[in-house]
């Protein structure tokens, strides 16, 4: 597991946890709403019904709000939680819509010096630098950018895998190497689809997931990330809506490392006396009993 010399002590602390807790039990995780004003409704929902928090906090960079993640995720650190950040953006930033519309030149934004590339990198940086905050504070990020890759609704998965591979590499490169992002988490995170031939390759990642949300245990993603086992890194189902019961987790023979229920409605959604039996469940972990990873 040598693969995972970029992280720096406390971020290979967490990492070393996931790892050695993955196929044990699973971590509860729970995405916030990026309206401003509500962030904490969720968690606070979760704690108000079950009595425990999420052990894993998702945020979003979305509209650039990187200020504002940054202080919530500080804080949720601090508590004793974990963090993870996904990123809805356009080429050059923004949000939901822009993630989704956005049509690149692909030529020109992989092309060095061109002002299309210039001006994704300059939002690229921008990010960076919020998660160098977030390192320069001690805060390692499950880090989970480009998600569902392979499903075509975003940008970065409108032309081929070929393209993604490169974008990858590239957000990966300047991460790690100029801005020295050893902080980071990597989550290579695919759509329910699992189409073949987007795999950027063994060192541009840490976790590989998958996500859906037809109440299931993801069982058909899992058994195709099964060949990941072989890396001995955490395989995660990184968004869902409708929890399945805790038990079918090990009647399916797929114990994912986390579960990440999405925000707004879609936590509201879960059946009250399932989200009780889940978090309360033994082969479940929520905030509540975490070690201390900050050592």
């Amino acid at each position: 597991m040598n693969h995972y010399t970029h992280m720096n002590p406390v971020t290979k602390h967490l990492y070393e946890f996931l790892c050695e807790n993955y196929g044990k039990k699973m971590l509860t995780g729970q995405q916030e709403t990026p309206c401003r004003g509500r962030h904490d409704e969720e968690v606070e929902y979760v704690k108000e019904v079950t009595g425990c928090y999420p052990a894993i906090r998702g945020l979003d960079y979305i509209h650039d709000d990187f200020a504002g993640v940054n202080q919530r995720a500080v804080e949720w650190w601090r508590q004793g939680g974990i963090v993870t950040i996904c990123w809805h953006c356009g080429v050059n930033g923004g949000g939901y819509r822009d993630s989704q519309n956005d049509q690149p030149d692909f030529e020109k934004l992989l092309t060095p010096g061109t002002p299309e590339q210039e001006k994704m990198l300059e939002s690229w940086d921008r990010a960076a630098n919020a998660l160098l905050e977030l390192k320069n504070q001690n805060v390692p990020v499950i880090w989970r950018p480009f998600h569902e890759f392979d499903g075509g609704w975003f940008w970065w998965g409108k032309d081929t895998a070929k393209t993604f591979i490169r974008l990858w590499r590239m957000m990966h490169d300047r991460f790690t190497r100029k801005f020295g992002l050893d902080n980071l988490i990597w989550v290579l995170g695919y759509s329910h689809l699992m189409k073949k031939g987007w795999h950027p390759g063994l060192r541009y990642w840490d976790i590989v997931g998958s996500d859906v949300y037809d109440g299931t245990t993801h069982q058909a993603a899992w058994k195709k990330l099964w060949p990941y086992r072989l890396t001995r890194r955490p395989l995660v189902f990184h968004e869902c809506g409708n929890m399945p019961r805790p038990d079918d987790y090990v009647k399916d023979k797929c114990l994912w490392g986390w579960f990440m229920v999405w925000h707004s409605n879609f936590i509201r959604d879960n059946d009250k006396e399932n989200l009780i039996a889940t978090y309360h469940h033994p082969l479940m972990i929520t905030r509540e009993q975490l070690p201390d990873l900050t050592k």
